[in-house]
């Protein structure tokens, strides 16, 4: 007899050595092409995402070049077609995209397919691109995320996953891959997934959310380039008068910001009061058509600044251009009116935007201050201010931008805005979008929606011993 084939101790050490490298187990390897596939795609997807849209704006500044009263035929028009095939054919598609990436993660399998699936992706890339032929004032970053986590839920599935890989951690990794690539910063979609998607380090998954992140931000690089999209802006804020500009635009873009997310907030829980509340709730199609016609309007009083995601004027601003005294409260009605439509489209882009008109227009009040510094500071203010999640917003400004001068004010600026955002919205935006969202597919189901909007209660099922 073979004493050697026989001895107790080889099963086990061979067990050991199965669990210290599972990258020699044949059955891991599924999961992980799965991820690699995913980074990659969720990263193709945002390119041509961002090919599609930068498109379609073209075609609408082309249309108000002609003649700036255009906009008043071609903004209603378009926001009714997008409405109206939202409300039609794909009702997971509205808004920003990230409420219905929050809502899934504690939804069931059979609940999630009405928000993250394939049909619901190209609906949104398709629908956010007419939004933006039609000028309204509306981002792809958001939207990106629900593509991400549907490309990657799909690809899951068609892998058979099961285990540790589970459609939770999926969604997580395709949301945080949707960012890094939309925004063409990695960084950020690593920050994101844990600040936002999950509002819990205890909910990030091991792995498999910075595989597809740094994989979908490789690609994007090596098919776009290093091309910060606000440029490269480089200024030094020194010690002493200029860090008064860190406590006051903080200040003052995280109350603007809590003020716009509380009104979208309310918007969202109690609907709009009055007629324009009750137009709102039995003629959609014709509440998105006064939207439309709004936003033309605003864009005119604008001269045509508040049109689109923002990325030109923020990057004009930034490059020294000046612009209308009125563009960062135009830009943020425009929003609103553009959210309120109902179509699909994203906040970020906008946000950031009118930041940085904010950051411009307090530059003023700090001759002290640098300008392009106070333009920074306030995209990171405000745009905390509106999510509410300070660390990922002065990460993307600083990747967006390629300054790594400005990290500590940028970060000592987001956090101020943080605090001040609490005081006037108390809950997360996208997180009670979220609520909101569940609670209303909920409605006709057996099973209690818990609605506690508290920072104190983790709105995330339970980990389970297979995640």
């Amino acid at each position: 007899m073979n004493t050697f084939l026989h001895r107790p101790h080889l099963g086990h050490r061979f067990a050991k050595i199965k669990h210290a490298y599972p990258w020699r187990v044949v059955e891991h390897w599924p999961q992980r092409i799965s991820v690699w596939l995913g980074g990659i795609g969720v990263a193709l997807c945002a390119i041509v995402f961002a090919m599609a849209t930068d498109r379609a704006f073209e075609l609408f500044q082309r249309a108000i070049a002609w003649h700036s009263a255009t906009a008043c035929i071609i903004a209603p028009v378009g926001l009714v077609l997008v409405a109206w095939l939202t409300l039609r054919f794909v009702p997971g598609a509205q808004g920003s995209g990230i409420p219905q990436t929050i809502a899934a993660l504690t939804m069931t399998p059979a609940q999630r397919k009405g928000v993250l699936s394939l049909r619901i992706a190209f609906a949104k890339v398709a629908l956010t691109s007419i939004g933006l032929a039609a000028g309204a004032s509306v981002g792809r970053e958001g939207p990106s995320v629900q593509v991400g986590a549907s490309l990657m839920l799909r690809l899951g599935k068609l892998f058979r996953l099961q285990g540790t890989l589970n459609e939770r951690s999926l969604t997580l990794a395709g949301g945080a891959a949707g960012i890094a690539a939309a925004f063409n910063t990695p960084l950020a979609g690593v920050v994101f997934a844990i600040e936002e998607l999950s509002r819990s380090y205890e909910a990030r998954t091991s792995g498999t959310v910075l595989t597809a992140v740094i994989l979908a931000g490789i690609t994007s690089l090596a098919l776009v380039g290093n091309s910060p999209y606000f440029g490269h802006a480089s200024v030094i804020l020194e010690l002493g008068k200029g860090w008064f500009a860190v406590g006051l635009i903080g200040l003052c873009g995280g109350i603007l910001g809590g003020l716009f997310s509380q009104l979208l907030v309310v918007a969202s829980q109690r609907g709009l009061p009055g007629p324009i509340g009750r137009l709102a709730r039995q003629r959609p199609i014709v509440f998105a058509a006064a939207c439309g016609l709004a936003i033309a309007l605003i864009g005119i009083l604008s001269s045509h600044t508040t049109y689109g995601t923002g990325y030109q004027e923020g990057r004009a601003l930034l490059e020294g251009e000046t612009l209308p005294w009125a563009f960062f409260p135009l830009k943020i009605l425009a929003t609103v009116f553009s959210y309120l439509s109902g179509i699909p489209g994203g906040l970020f882009s906008p946000s950031l935007s009118a930041g940085a008109g904010l950051g411009a227009t307090m530059a003023h009040l700090l001759p002290d201050t640098p300008a392009k510094a106070c333009i920074l500071l306030g995209m990171a203010a405000y745009f905390t201010g509106v999510v509410q999640s300070p660390i990922t917003a002065a990460v993307i400004v600083m990747e967006m931008t390629d300054n790594r001068e400005l990290t500590v004010p940028l970060m000592a600026a987001s956090f101020v805005a943080f605090g001040a955002s609490r005081l006037v919205c108390p809950h997360p935006l996208y997180k009670a979008l979220a609520v909101r969202f569940l609670a209303h597919k909920s409605s006709g189901s057996p099973q209690p929606v818990r609605t506690d909007l508290s920072d104190e209660v983790n709105p995330l099922p339970p980990r389970t011993a297979a995640e």
